[in-house]
């Protein structure tokens, strides 16, 4: 196989960080202020995710994309991939935009199981960020919220432990990451037939690199979910903007309603899409970030 090509235009910064080579792309004019772009968590991610955001709001902000700890270009050793070693590589996300921008707070959104991190970075250091965006983030699908242990995960060890036999181990991550499987769990993403043809692309090609296995093992045996998600989400206190479309396979987040009054979160639903509207609506989906980040 061929180098992996990068996920996104623009500068690649390798940081030695705290977990482990971290890849981040950066675009923009370097006195814009700063934006965060956080993809999610499944077994081909990468900051391909965000690249319609990333794209449009380099015109304006100085915009900053990691690849998380194993995926993409970073760091894909075998270790355990927890919600702390994801958290962690915020931080260090943060202090690198620090050390360019000063104390310039950041305006950050993440997608999916992402926004789980980005929740807990900004419970830790409220004061590097000014904005929220929350993207189909996951714990809303339910009435009984996750509360536990602040750091605590949903991880089984036993289900890691037959995920990662040597038997079978790769074969099955080859099977669940052929351009066919990818394919069809991204129509239940996007919640139809309108998949965008170069992240099927992307996932191939980044499924298919050394220790590739190793982060999304531990995601499927629920090592990567916070116990106290719920609690992380309501400690928000900054604005917060969240939004989520109506087909495919994530569709539920009646849980919003337990946020419905606090007068910080803003809500937005996009008819006829799935849970990446920034690629099937990019311009409606534009529009209403940049309102919020207008009146954040």
């Amino acid at each position: 196989m061929p180098p992996l090509p990068p996920a996104l235009p623009g500068e690649r910064l390798a940081l030695d960080a705290r977990a482990g080579r971290l890849t981040v792309y950066r675009d923009g004019a370097p006195g814009a202020p700063p934006m965060l772009l956080v993809h999610s968590i499944n077994a081909a991610a990468s900051a391909y995710e965000v690249k319609p955001l990333y794209e449009h709001f380099r015109r304006t902000h100085a915009v900053y994309a990691p690849d998380l700890p194993g995926y993409g270009l970073s760091d894909r050793s075998e270790r355990v991939y927890s919600p702390r070693l994801m958290t962690d590589a915020l931080h260090d996300c943060l202090e690198e935009i620090g050390r360019r921008h000063g104390d310039v707070p950041v305006d950050a959104l993440a997608v999916s199981l992402g926004c789980e991190f980005l929740a807990r970075a900004v419970s830790e250091a409220p004061r590097r960020f000014r904005t929220t965006a929350l993207v189909s983030p996951t714990a809303f699908n339910r009435t009984t919220p996750r509360q536990g242990p602040p750091g605590a995960h949903l991880g089984m060890p036993w289900l890691h432990r037959i995920f990662t036999l040597p038997l079978w181990s790769q074969g099955l991550f080859d099977l669940l990451t052929s351009r066919r499987s990818i394919a069809f769990f991204l129509r239940k993403t996007f919640g139809g037939n309108d998949v965008d043809p170069g992240m099927i692309e992307y996932d191939w090609l980044t499924a298919r690199e050394p220790g590739a296995r190793h982060a999304p093992f531990h995601f499927v045996s629920g090592f990567l979910f916070s116990r106290d998600a719920n609690d992380l989400y309501r400690s928000l206190r900054g604005p917060v903007w969240m939004c989520h479309g109506t087909q495919g396979d994530f569709t539920d987040y009646r849980w919003k309603s337990a946020l419905a009054a606090e007068p910080n979160w803003r809500f937005r639903v996009y008819e006829g899409c799935g849970a990446l509207p920034h690629f099937q609506q990019p311009k409606a989906f534009a529009a209403d970030y940049e309102a919020f980040l207008a009146a954040g």
